[in-house]
């Protein structure tokens, strides 16, 4: 089974808390990189590339969304991970929305991060669709190119050029199929709004001031559903809000761990 050979890593003592972080698209693990070298001083990390994306084989590339939380769920299960906070962020929020409605007995916390719960719309299902005819049609470096500058705050990128030339270069070698596998799940996913009342686990939504594509607003509103929940914004942020103000996005994750699991 594919989920068998998800590439999973960890760190930190694995008697604390255990986090979880899933990545968003097209990125890999090392999205997470700021986050869990401040977080396993006194959290147990665990971050994965999610299949096609990063080293984890893309297969035949027929991803659901459904196939990605069962993925998440083999982890859960394998590490023996007792009440994970599931911290997610954009298709990772995705996943994580899901495996709070499918198992959230399973689970202790959630942070969401630049996400959100509705699924596709018809605007959104033509764009994943273009998405893939570009890759098809054209290839990966031309869909990257267009698609990455979006994902930050102009001045991150105009300030941080040689960091932003170090992601942008390596989603730029991601395997196409894995590309178009997690555009066809985004783009067949489930609307988790109707959960979002039902929600009880401890709750953060965060997002970044400058996110053009899940708007401060719209996440605002989500964490005013969610009952045992709290929306902080990042300042200076686009849609990559840990990896643009990682400081501030830090300190946010840690107040909130300590205020609901010291």
């Amino acid at each position: 089974m594919l989920e068998k050979e998800i590439k999973i890593y960890s760190s930190g003592n694995y008697e604390n808390k255990p986090i979880i972080f899933i990545h968003g698209f097209p990125f890999d693990h090392h999205m997470w990189d700021k986050q869990v070298n401040e977080l396993a001083k006194l959290y147990y990390c665990v971050t994965y590339d999610i299949r096609g994306l990063g080293i984890s084989p893309s297969g035949d590339g027929q991803f659901t969304l459904e196939a990605f939380v069962d993925d998440l769920e083999f982890i859960i299960d394998n590490l023996k991970l007792s009440k994970p906070v599931l911290c997610g962020l954009s298709m990772g929020g995705y996943i994580s929305l899901r495996c709070v409605e499918r198992m959230e007995y399973k689970l202790g916390g959630l942070i969401l991060c630049d996400t959100k719960s509705e699924a596709d719309t018809n605007e959104g299902k033509l764009k994943r669709a273009e998405g893939i005819k570009i890759i098809n049609q054209v290839g990966v470096q031309k869909f990257i190119t267009d698609f990455i500058p979006n994902c930050f705050a102009k001045d991150f990128i105009n300030r941080n050029v040689n960091e932003y030339n170090e992601i942008l270069i390596k989603t730029l070698n991601s395997d196409p199929i894995g590309l178009k596998g997690c555009l066809l799940a985004m783009q067949g996913r489930t609307d988790v709004t109707p959960y979002l009342s039902k929600i009880q686990l401890p709750s953060l939504v965060v997002c970044g001031e400058e996110d053009k594509f899940t708007f401060p607003m719209a996440m605002k509103k989500m964490a005013e559903i969610i009952a045992n929940s709290k929306f902080v914004t990042v300042p200076g942020a686009g849609h990559m809000s840990p990896v643009e103000n990682s400081v501030f996005f830090n300190i946010t994750i840690l107040d909130f761990l300590k205020v609901n699991f010291s």
